[in-house]
């Protein structure tokens, strides 16, 4: 039965692609359907690509949430473009072909998928089903007696909150708003997962959204109170069903040091019939809970139930590598697991031949074989068994506990704990592969999505910017961008980002007193162990300085220095920036912690590097060719216009096209002689680069052949035969070039040649407008041109007014502004100033259509001012 749909169409543009996912994932995470979203993600983004880059029409997508999944339906409207379906499935033309490759996709993630016809649409549609959930075990712990039960500091408060299906509190009780400080009203309707302050490790575990489905579900994480402090508590989740039917979920919560108020006992007393209790082997409570997707929950468990069965001190779990040469450090208890969890240790190491993983073993006394086994040194345990996780005869893992006492072990215990081990073998190998396959496809997904906004931006900074948050938090806690300039280039701190941005500054600053990591070209994530380091040295010597050991001053106050250490104390890691067989940069990863970043995460992490550092080496290119492409374009630009006494100017020019400085169109002023100045203003036929190298062409000629005493005609003819040399680069120019004499009286003298461009207009003080001067033809079409001076006067208030044709020719459909428009335009401007005049026919351009300038244009605005007081 369909309970919720959600629907959206999408253009047939690229970025379609990438917003139908951001759609698809924000519905099914509304909905709760986390198992699934990566899936759905990826044939989504398969499927729109289809319609709106192959098909060429919009993608209409429909999310359908059921009682046991989601249906995705993706339609375009290009019926007539078949689908390469066979009998057996999908087939593709030849290897290297794209056809059918998304409904390889379906085939292979989906439950179910189809095509559907009809004469106006194609429909694929694929359906996800979620995965079943085991109801969780019950346990039952033994008498103690008063000396050996838990301990508390007062009143035990026990928070009782209820939530309803959507996730929304609906009840908060009264040791709730002491545990927290919010009172009811402020918390009701709101979700828990606004409050939850959730330990999350992209790709495995269990979220707070899937905790609340489960059926039970115990452990430990954060509430947010009221100060924005996290208030570590324990938690056991029971889902219920209410008289109505509806499922919710009650929470009960006590602070985490008070976690045996709800904590299922370890271990558990039975009966043997006699009348005596005995201790129930672990193991038996064990198998079945908790659910076998959460594995984290799975090996936790696993190790504190072999601890216990075997009375020991401590207990540690490891899963094999695909390629079984190392074990990776998974679960301990008793142990410091914070600086052990994903580290790795070779499968054959030290004096003691930790190949002894694919059998049981007994070691006595760890002092008498140092390094026997590498996970438990330093750490004061003395004796161990150990003992192989197998499944079909391959090695998945090792099991082991150990004591502080030698001779604690014999071959009786390595049997039970082997017995154990066996029998979990196949469920834990199971949920590793599950939680692989999950994160695999997670990062997919993940690759996808940031191939598509790397891609879209060649903005140096922001390429910086979305490589740090990126992998902050998702792959990191913080994270640092060095780049190298160029070959002899020290490489250079460029970004620095953490997941709290109050420890960023802290973070930049202790790594800028530190050498950068050094580049080396070398595939692949390195340790690199010098913040961490720094941050002990500085906490070491906050330390000193509060116990009065030392008098040396600090760089930055003692709670930044301590916040700074513990949010850079943990593993950092380095992966090169490569680009076209160059190192350009750093990619530094960091934890607070001291766990051990995972292999999978790193693999990740090197996918993302090779994809970020050529996005940013494009963004170089770009920036460089841009500072080129704006330095030569500005060498086309006048350097300044000069002051012409009793002349005002004004100049508005605008090119066509994005990052374009100089077009088509050109203007210049211009000191000749004495008393004497040119000006010009032309547009060559085109836009872009080609048009901009005539104009400069034009514009130095203009100045040099006007210096060497030619008049306007012969400056033009010989400017005519310039262009026309360039041959097949040549393009016809059309120019209106004038020579200015101002007079003594406020007056000033033109002689004027329009050759094919529109005529200049005088706006004079009664405000009449006319034609400045007489078409002639255009140049860099004939060769022989006869051209002729028209000589003006124009009177002190009066304005001439020279555009383009980007002007005259602007249009809205039909609709063009054209001269009669401009000269509208003109009798309003009397009594303005050059500036005024020329920004009101700007104005007025930019108003008659609502679409931008497709077009190069230029306004060259000169009044001559009037005497003051007749002066």
């Amino acid at each position: 039965m369909i309970t919720a749909r959600a629907a959206a169409t999408f253009d047939p543009v690229g970025r379609s692609v990438a917003t139908a996912r951001a759609f698809v994932r924000d519905t099914l995470q509304g909905w709760g359907y986390a198992d699934v979203v990566d899936d759905a993600v990826v044939l989504t983004s398969e499927l729109v690509t289809n319609a709106v880059i192959h098909a060429g029409t919009a993608a209409d997508v429909l999310c359908l949430r059921t009682d046991d999944g989601v249906r995705v339906e993706v339609a375009d409207r290009y019926p007539e473009r078949e689908i390469p379906i066979q009998s057996t499935g999908p087939r593709l033309a030849n290897h290297d072909s794209e056809n059918g490759r998304g409904l390889l996709l379906c085939a292979a993630l989906a439950t179910r998928w189809g095509v559907e016809y009809s004469p106006t649409r194609k429909q694929v549609w694929f359906q996800l089903d979620l995965r079943e959930r085991p109801v969780g075990t019950r346990s039952a712990g033994p008498v103690l007696p008063v000396d050996l039960l838990p301990t508390t500091d007062g009143r035990v408060r026990v928070a009782v909150v209820q939530i309803d299906r959507g996730a929304a509190i609906t009840s908060w009780n009264e040791d709730a708003e002491q545990l927290f400080g919010y009172g009811a009203e402020q918390v009701v309707g709101k979700p828990l997962g606004d409050l939850a302050a959730w330990p999350h490790t992209p790709g495995i575990g269990t979220g707070i959204a899937e905790a609340l489905l489960l059926s039970r579900w115990e452990g430990s994480y954060g509430i947010r109170d009221t100060n924005g402090r996290v208030v570590p508590v324990y938690a056991s989740h029971l889902r219920v069903r209410d008289t109505n039917g509806e499922p919710s979920t009650v929470c009960l919560l006590v602070r985490d040091h008070e976690r045996a108020v709800l904590q299922t006992p370890q271990r558990t007393p039975v009966s043997d019939g006699g009348g005596e209790n005995r201790s129930r082997d672990p193991f038996e409570v064990f198998i079945g809970s908790p659910a076998p997707d959460d594995l984290d929950g799975l090996l936790q468990r696993t190790v504190e139930r072999a601890r216990d069965m075997l009375d020991g001190d401590s207990a540690f779990l490891l899963l094999a590598t695909d390629d079984e040469t190392e074990l990776e450090v998974r679960a301990t208890t008793g142990l410091p697991s914070a600086r052990q969890r994903f580290a790795r240790v070779p499968v054959e190491a030290g004096t003691g031949r930790y190949g002894s993983a694919r059998m049981p073993a007994v070691h006595d006394d760890l002092a008498a074989v140092p390094g026997a086994v590498p996970l438990l040194n330093g750490t004061g345990m003395r004796s161990v068994v150990t003992v192989p996780l197998k499944v079909e005869g391959r090695l998945t893992g090792s099991l082991g506990v150990a004591a502080e006492a030698p001779g604690r072990y014999s071959n009786e215990e390595a049997l039970r704990l082997q017995f154990a081990a066996d029998r979990i073998a196949l469920a834990v190998e199971s949920a590793r592969l599950g939680e692989l396959e999950r994160l695999r496809r997670g990062s997919l997904s993940f690759l996808v999505e940031a191939s598509d906004l790397l891609a879209g931006t060649l903005d140096r900074d922001q390429t910086l910017a979305l490589m740090a948050q990126m992998t902050v938090p998702t792959l990191a806690t913080w994270c640092a961008v060095y780049t190298i300039a160029d070959q002899s280039s020290e490489p250079y701190l460029s970004y620095v980002l953490h997941e709290d941005e109050d420890r960023i500054d802290g973070l930049k600053a202790l790594l800028s007193r530190i050498d950068p990591p050094d580049p080396v070209p070398t595939p692949g994530a390195r340790v690199w162990p010098a913040p961490a380091d720094a941050a002990h040295q500085a906490a070491l010597r906050v330390s000193k300085r509060e116990l009065g050991l030392t008098s040396t001053p600090l760089s930055s106050g003692i709670g930044s220095t301590l916040a700074t250490a513990s949010a850079v104390g943990g593993e950092t890691v380095v992966l090169p920036l490569v680009a076209r067989n160059r190192v350009i940069g750093m990619l530094t990863l960091g934890k607070p912690s001291d766990d051990h970043f995972r292999q999978e995460i790193l693999e990740l992490a090197e996918d993302l590097s090779r994809r970020a550092a050529l996005a940013l080496d494009n963004a170089r290119l770009y920036s460089e060719r841009m500072a080129i492409s704006q330095s030569l374009q500005r060498s086309l630009l006048p350097p300044g216009l000069p002051q012409i006494p009793g002349v005002e100017v004004e100049v508005i020019y605008r090119a066509a096209g994005e990052g374009n400085e100089v077009g088509g169109d050109f203007y210049d002023l211009f000191p000749i002689r004495d008393g004497a100045y040119g000006f010009a203003i032309g547009d060559v036929c085109g836009t872009g680069p080609e048009a901009a190298a005539v104009t400069g062409l034009a514009r130095h000629a203009l100045r040099l052949l006007a210096r060497e005493g030619f008049g306007g005609p012969a400056v033009l003819e010989r400017l005519n035969a310039a262009i026309l040399d360039e041959g097949a680069r040549s393009r016809f120019l059309t120019l209106l070039y004038g020579e200015m004499w101002p007079q003594e009286d406020g007056s000033a003298i033109l002689k004027v040649v329009c050759a094919g461009h529109p005529l200049p207009l005088r706006l004079r003080q009664d405000g009449t407008v006319s034609p400045a001067a007489e078409p002639q033809p255009l140049l860099g079409v004939m060769d022989d041109l006869e051209l002729y001076e028209q000589t003006i006067t124009l009177d002190p208030g009066d304005v001439l007014l020279c555009v383009t044709d980007g002007v005259t020719e602007r249009r809205e459909g039909t609709r063009m502004l054209g001269d009669d428009g401009l000269i509208d335009v003109l009798t309003t401007c009397t009594g303005l100033t050059a500036g005024a005049v020329a920004a009101r026919v700007l104005r007025a351009v930019e108003r008659f259509a609502a679409e931008p300038a497709s077009d190069d244009m230029a306004i060259l605005a000169m009044r001559l001012q009037e005497p003051l007081n007749g002066v």
